[in-house]
């Protein structure tokens, strides 16, 4: 099993379960867990060559990641030249750190200084938080990759950094889970000198640094989860100028900084509603006061993301039920704006970052769903011209997938988009298995990128429902707002309008169906299964949110005070302690029959900590216990496998190693079938010629 024997697994087992019932539940799904193994590595080697962003173009190279290193070419080389491998900074770490553990890995981004001189590169362990940035000499002669010269500064703990000069990097350092000071690297000096330039004191702000997409404004982005504060140097003048600060921070002001010819192009939250607009100011005079507005979305388009590309601003917007599209607006003659529609099972869409050698006068995008893979797509806004950079045979348009967009009403009457993706038509689905998919908090977006095990359950037969439910951000701001604090429930009762929808369109019934979420996309789904478990069938979750009372009451926990923003004080506020009681779902649990469940933890994860979850999973024992208890043999229905599976790291996100991250994956789809009580799937034969 490749469980070894420092994790732990606590199952109700097959019977009726005592309260200190530990057990290795996980065997029962051994076998197939290595099926769906072999089905997954099959699935990630057929995608394995979709298009990504992960080339840069430099003056003089192409870079790219590749395997275990990074490595770059030009035009006249045949074979790529290794600039970088992560054995080389594995080895580095050692040496210099006498008391490091064993590291592993991976490359998170690669920014090249302005002419080519330098190469920073972020990287992530595999098994924590752990963040770490090389600076990379470049040289036009060949150097060996283990050449010790080619590595001339690792920096620990970096989580953001720009390059204002060929010698001069700025960036930010992650303490625990707060990002508050901004550094200079300068590699101009013979001792690579190393100064602070910039201290946020609020606890609940995090700072970012960013480069504007023309490299001519460096921004200092500090953004707590309800204001926002932009500080900015000119760089094409002086990487030495001070910081000028574009607005001081207003309560529930939120704004991001883009340059053009001399102007701000600002997307501020002082539309209509609180929403998005764009405005813009001088340079030279950047505060509120002189803020002109230049483009408001009309109702029901949220704006998502903003670039300036030439003399355009490009926006990415969500419509009322979730389909994405652009809206090109001319800088120059701002009511000249038009709308580039994408195709309709676009769910999400990742910008390319601009290269050194790059044409001003293009957007570089790829979009995708969870089950269809990425499709690169080329925008020239002066032509309102878009190109698709997929050949027709791989095209995702040409799948026979279905993509249907609903609409649910929730209790109050507001309408919450769904979206579902099928093989066939929803006439059909009645008898399908149902896996629901809910986040709805912090202002985010459902994760909806391609996925291959996704793509694999449609295949089986499979419907998959993504629940659009407040809290999140897919309808703007203010679909974050109506469920932030004490309007929490609203989540809630989102998520059963929508289960109630989908059942009532014929899709799937509640003992075909699964719900999974991962964080705090927990507290809605734990709260349903309180309040009516009989519409789920099995839940699956990932680093589980579940006990947010007890958490909010220790406020030496990181993310406490960041989070009471989102959540609430129940500590020193009534109201919001009563609103936080009447939904956690650890604090509501009573003795009913529960859907079967798999809960998937971290032991050093420090956002979701895993007392909460271990207290959640044994108090959730204890009342299956009573509820059976009490009832006879003959009434019983089938007893509900809960099963806590602690994984080793601190990596909330789940393992970084893809070999683990398979063996995850893998698990969860042997969970779902035993628990649904599906045949296991069987793979299609391969014709005879």
């Amino acid at each position: 099993m490749w469980l070894s024997s420092s994790f732990h697994c606590y199952s109700s087992g097959t019977s009726v379960p005592s309260a200190d019932h530990v057990c290795s539940g996980l065997e029962k799904y051994k076998d197939l867990q290595k099926y769906f193994c072999r089905r997954l590595k099959a699935a990630y080697r057929r995608f394995s060559n979709i298009p990504d962003h992960s080339v840069v173009s430099g003056h003089h190279y192409i870079y790219l990641i590749e395997g275990d290193g990074i490595f770059r070419m030009d035009k006249r080389q045949k074979q790529p030249e290794q600039i970088l491998t992560l054995r080389q900074v594995e080895k580095l770490v050692l040496d210099n750190e006498e008391t490091a553990p064993k590291f592993c890995f991976t490359i998170q981004r690669i920014r090249l200084s302005p002419q080519e001189k330098h190469l920073a590169v972020s990287l992530k362990c595999c098994h924590t938080e752990e963040r770490r940035c090389v600076v990379v000499r470049l040289s036009k002669k060949d150097l060996h990759p283990l050449d010790p010269q080619r590595i001339i500064v690792s920096l620990k703990k970096v989580f953001s950094f720009e390059w204002a000069t060929d010698d001069v990097l700025f960036y930010t350092t992650l303490e625990g889970l707060r990002s508050s000071t901004v550094f200079r690297l300068d590699l101009t000096s013979s001792e690579n000198k190393i100064t602070s330039v910039y201290e946020e004191t609020m606890p609940d702000v995090f700072v970012e640094v960013s480069l504007s997409r023309d490299r001519q404004i460096l921004t200092i982005n500090c953004n707590s989860r309800t204001s926002s504060e932009v500080l900015l140097s000119d760089i094409t003048t002086s990487s030495s100028q001070p910081f000028v600060l574009v607005q001081p921070r207003q309560q529930d002001l939120l704004y991001h900084v883009e340059h053009w010819r001399g102007m701000l192009i600002i997307l501020a939250n002082t539309g209509p509603g609180q929403e998005y607009q764009v405005v813009q100011a001088p340079l030279s005079q950047p505060s509120m006061d002189s803020w002109a507005s230049l483009f408001v979305p009309g109702p029901g388009t949220a704006i998502k993301d903003m670039e300036v590309v030439e003399n355009h601003c490009v926006l990415v917007t969500r419509t009322a039920v979730g389909e994405l599209a652009l809206i090109v607006v001319s800088l120059t003659h701002p009511k000249e704006a038009y709308i580039i529609q994408l195709p309709s099972w676009a769910c999400a869409i990742e910008i390319k970052d601009p290269d050194l050698a790059e044409q001003q006068n293009l957007l570089e995008f790829s979009i995708s769903s969870p089950v269809h893979p990425p499709a690169s797509y080329r925008l020239y806004p002066k032509k309102g011209l878009l190109l698709s950079g997929t050949e027709d045979r791989s095209s995702p348009e040409n799948l026979n997938y279905i993509t249907t967009r609903l609409e649910a009403c929730s209790q109050d009457g507001t309408l919450v988009p769904v979206t579902v993706f099928h093989a066939v038509p929803v006439e059909g689905l009645r008898d399908a298995p149902l896996l629901v998919y809910v986040y709805g908090a912090y202002g985010r977006d459902l994760n909806m990128e391609f996925y291959p095990e996704k793509k694999l359950l449609l295949e089986q037969g499979w419907a998959l429902a993504y629940c659009h439910i407040r809290g999140g951000g897919e309808c703007g701001l203010s679909w974050h707002r109506q469920a932030r604090v004490e309007g929490k429930p609203k989540g809630v009762e989102d998520l059963l309008a929508c289960l109630h929808h989908l059942f009532s369109v014929g899709v799937s019934s509640p003992s075909l169906t699964a719900v999974t979420a991962c964080s705090a996309g927990a507290v809605p789904v734990g709260a349903l299964c309180n309040k009516l478990p009989h519409l789920i069938r099995a839940v699956v979750l990932q680093a589980p949110f579940l006990d947010v009372l007890g958490t909010l009451e220790h406020h030496s926990l990181p993310l406490t005070l960041e989070d009471r923003d989102e959540w609430g004080d129940p500590v020193g506020n009534v109201k919001h302690r009563q609103v936080v009681t009447s939904y956690c779902p650890l604090h509501n649990i009573s003795p009913q029959h529960y859907p079967s469940m798999l809960l998937t933890a971290y032991s050093g994860d420090t956002r979701v900590p895993l007392a909460g979850v271990i207290r959640y999973m044994e108090k959730l024992k204890k009342v299956i216990h009573t509820h059976f208890s009490m009832k006879l043999k003959l009434e019983c229905d089938p007893i509900p496998n809960i099963i806590l599976n602690i994984q080793p790291g601190a990596n909330h996100n789940g393992p970084e190693d893809s070999e683990l991250m398979l063996k995850e994956e893998a698990l969860k789809l042997a969970f779902l079938y035993t628990e649904l009580g599906l045949d296991p799937p069987q793979p299609s034969r391969k014709r005879r010629r």
